[in-house]
């Protein structure tokens, strides 16, 4: 466990303006690990702004503060000049926001993380990759600040836990996501909430998304690959919006005898992203990581230029190799 540093506590202590931020597409953690940094942060008196490039996915709008988060390419009001420091969260590079020339701008950065390859471009940087869950660490960061942690930042950091472990069922379910975990609900976490949130709340559009995406499925490498295609067509027919594909790579991912899996979204016409899961030992984020896109060892990304069919062609080429005979 990697202690939270002191530089860090000193310069979250001696600012008084913060702006928030993590990747494109957030997903559970970056959300999650935002709310609560900035219920902690507004608690010692500090002002908070959240600032994403793309829009909360449905299915966290129900976390209280959600609906407070800024995004879109137009900065906030006041910015930069009303700001003190910029924290970026779960962004192994500043790129990774998608906002990174706005955000090149003076303001010191506070680079937290838990991804591998983080290229420690804060500031101060605090990159724990042991950690289950981004917000794992932010809890860590507010007993370390001395902040009493209520029912709203309980349930916000354990929502995390929750996305990123896969429900407790990833290979990240350690005993410290567990203890966490614990520690949250006695602090007030609503697991029947969260729970309710995730899994009871999915809107019409997601369903059919999930439908139009299943007749896509292929599976190669003798049953150990397994492949989705998402169109901006298919998209289109669901009536889908940003967000609403939120855990659709999970449903490949539960075929028996499945070890990688990966979903290819189409982005526009030529561009795709390309979403990545795997079991066990077998390390995706090295694939990812060559494509200028990063991760864990079981769960990473990337962007990729190319037709839909043909990137699923070069992915399931590049897992069979790292899968081996």
């Amino acid at each position: 466990m990697t202690d939270t540093p002191e530089d860090l506590l000193r310069e979250l202590r001696s600012h008084e303006r913060f702006l928030l931020t993590s990747h494109a597409n957030p997903d559970g953690d970056a959300i999650g690990s935002a709310v609560g940094l900035a219920r902690i942060l507004r608690s010692l008196g500090k002002g908070v702004v959240i600032w994403n490039r793309d829009p909360t996915p449905r299915v966290y709008l129900s976390l209280p503060g959600s609906d407070r988060i800024h995004h879109g390419e137009e900065a906030p009001a006041s910015f930069p000049d009303g700001f003190d420091a910029l924290v970026a969260l779960e962004c192994p590079t500043l790129d990774r926001t998608g906002l990174h020339e706005q955000l090149q701008n003076g303001l010191p950065i506070l680079n937290i993380d838990h991804h591998l390859g983080n290229e420690q471009y804060g500031k101060v940087n605090w990159v724990d990759t042991s950690a289950p869950s981004l917000g794992e660490m932010i809890h860590r960061l507010a007993r370390a600040l001395n902040v009493t942690v209520d029912e709203a930042t309980a349930t916000s950091l354990y929502l995390t836990l929750v996305t990123d472990t896969g429900n407790f069922r990833f290979a990240n379910a350690t005993s410290r996501a567990f203890e966490a975990a614990a520690e949250l609900v006695k602090d007030g976490a609503q697991p029947q909430e969260v729970a309710r949130w995730l899994y009871e709340s999915q809107p019409e559009s997601a369903v059919r998304l999930l439908g139009e995406a299943l007749q896509t499925l292929v599976v190669d490498a003798d049953g150990r690959i397994a492949t989705l295609l998402l169109t901006q067509e298919m998209t289109q027919r669901a009536g889908a919006r940003p967000g609403d594909s939120e855990g659709l790579i999970d449903v490949p991912r539960s075929i028996a005898g499945v070890k990688a899996v990966a979903v290819v979204r189409e982005l526009g016409p030529g561009k795709c992203k390309v979403s990545l899961r795997s079991r066990g030992d077998l390390d995706i984020e090295k694939i990812a990581r060559a494509h200028g896109g990063g991760g864990h060892r079981n769960a990473a990304g990337f962007a990729f230029d190319g037709e839909c069919e043909a990137v699923r062609q070069e992915v399931v080429r590049q897992l069979t190799e790292i899968l081996g005979s």
